[in-house]
């Protein structure tokens, strides 16, 4: 029988009794338990089956099942188990594989974790929180070099599927300085638990890393409680005063299992079917992230883009909730460019405050001759460009081996912060010299007709 890590309460005598489902939804009457108590269904030659209340319809109770509700029928007692969860935590948890109730599926003895911490945890107040003043390195040059993180920002990954989100997660938990990496699998498939944890992060990543998974399977209240899980763990190291990072892969999939169930629980469907508390949510998830006067969890939400529109309602809103986001091309990764970063297409709030004057110049200097190339592109590709007209385009076309492999990295391929900025200045003084010394041809570019003489 399932049985989460819950908080006793008084109140957990209340009982009521099925009079309809609709799908999954479990209509349950004379039943006054509060929305987020987790409640059993009791079945006829079956074991009880565990069920989450989500909401009230006139004078019945919703309640929403964490497995399949085969064998409830009209009539069945509801008994009111808790009405506040917690999952147990601590430093046992480090190099383990958990599922969203923070118990043990890696086969591995259960872990000794005394101290028990809600899921449903409130965020810093938003005046305790310490600025942004330190960077964060994850070890990929094109995040460290061109959109350098801070300790408790938070960032999101946006791509549409097959483009390396996890591949690029997997490189920056085993690389990363952070004293500890948490890694909420939501909704992912089955077959790639085991790819993702042997052979993205691997034993040097997982020793001080906690993964939550939740697989497409299951249920949708499992794979939305997988986010709170994970960042409850995080948040729970932060209080230690480490510096954590949290992964999320993905928001998406735990804003649809949100949307499963808003839907079921009689929400009006808003934008592309989302019910608005879906929109609620992801603040409250995102907001518990951050400094504290303690510790700090920084955190990389992905975002799996529906038909690559970054406009999409998920896309849109998360965007707008985080520090940066970072959009990895699928134009890039199917020339095996990788990681697929668009630099171009991708911001750092926080960059400018926490790296050196240096630092910012040089990254300027190379968006300004990658947007110059881009700009370019096609005039370039025809073989319509002039070299002369355009100083810029000429150092980029000039650097753009050096630029392509600072940005480009194997995953194998492990480095640190201070070597990628060295890298970085170094490229971008080369493009200043050799912009002072290029004459200016024209005021205005020009471009050839092709197959004409230069």
């Amino acid at each position: 029988m399932f049985q989460p890590s819950l908080t006793l309460t008084a109140s957990a005598g209340i009982t009521g009794s099925v009079v309809e489902t609709v799908g999954l939804t479990t209509a349950v009457a004379d039943f006054p338990a509060p929305v987020g108590a987790v409640v059993e269904i009791e079945r006829p030659g079956a074991p009880p089956l565990a069920a989450e209340v989500v909401g009230f319809r006139d004078r019945l109770t919703l309640v929403y099942p964490l497995d399949a509700n085969t064998g409830v029928r009209h009539g069945c007692r509801v008994r009111l188990v808790r009405t506040a969860r917690t999952i147990r935590v601590g430093d046992a948890l480090l190099g383990r594989v958990v599922n969203a109730h923070g118990l043990p599926i890696d086969g591995r003895p259960k872990p000794v974790a005394a101290e028990r911490s809600r899921l449903d945890r409130q965020p810093p107040n938003a005046t305790e929180r310490p600025r942004i003043s330190e960077q964060l390195s994850t070890g990929v040059r094109a995040i460290d070099g061109l959109l350098a993180c801070g300790q408790g920002q938070r960032l999101g990954i946006f791509a549409g599927s097959g483009v390396g989100k996890s591949v690029l997660l997997g490189m920056m938990a085993r690389y990363t300085k952070a004293d500890v990496i948490v890694i909420g699998l939501v909704g992912e498939r089955g077959r790639e638990v085991n790819d993702f944890i042997e052979r993205d992060l691997g034993p040097q990543g997982l020793a001080r890393s906690v993964v939550v998974v939740a697989t497409s399977n299951e249920p949708a209240l499992l794979r939305l409680q997988a986010a709170s899980t994970a960042t409850t763990i995080a948040e729970h190291f932060r209080d230690q005063g480490k510096n954590v990072l949290l992964l999320i892969d993905s928001v998406t999939r735990m804003a649809m299992a949100a949307r499963e169930i808003g839907l079921a629980a009689g929400e009006p469907p808003t934008t592309r079917g989302y019910p608005p508390s879906v929109f609620a949510l992801l603040p409250r998830l995102v907001e518990r992230a951050g400094r504290s006067r303690t510790g700090s969890i920084t955190a990389y939400y992905s975002v799996l883009v529906e038909g690559d529109d970054e406009n999409e309602p998920i896309a849109d809103t998360v965007r707008g909730l985080l520090d940066g986001h970072v959009w990895l091309s699928r134009k890039l990764a199917s020339s095996g460019h990788f990681p697929a970063i668009d630099i171009l297409s991708s911001i750092s709030r926080s960059m400018t405050h926490i790296v050196t004057a240096e630092q910012r110049a040089a990254a300027t200097t190379v968006r300004r001759m990658l947007s110059a190339l881009a700009e370019n592109d096609d005039l370039i590709n025809i073989g319509a460009y002039r070299r002369g007209a355009n100083r810029l385009v000429d150092v980029g076309l000039e650097l753009r081996d050096e630029i392509h492999a600072l940005v480009r990295q194997a995953v194998e391929e492990p480095t640190s912060a201070a070597d990628t900025t060295q890298r970085l200045v170094a490229l971008a003084a080369k493009a200043e010299a050799k912009l002072q010394a290029a004459p200016v041809i024209a005021s205005i570019p020009r471009v050839a007709t092709p197959g004409a003489a230069a």
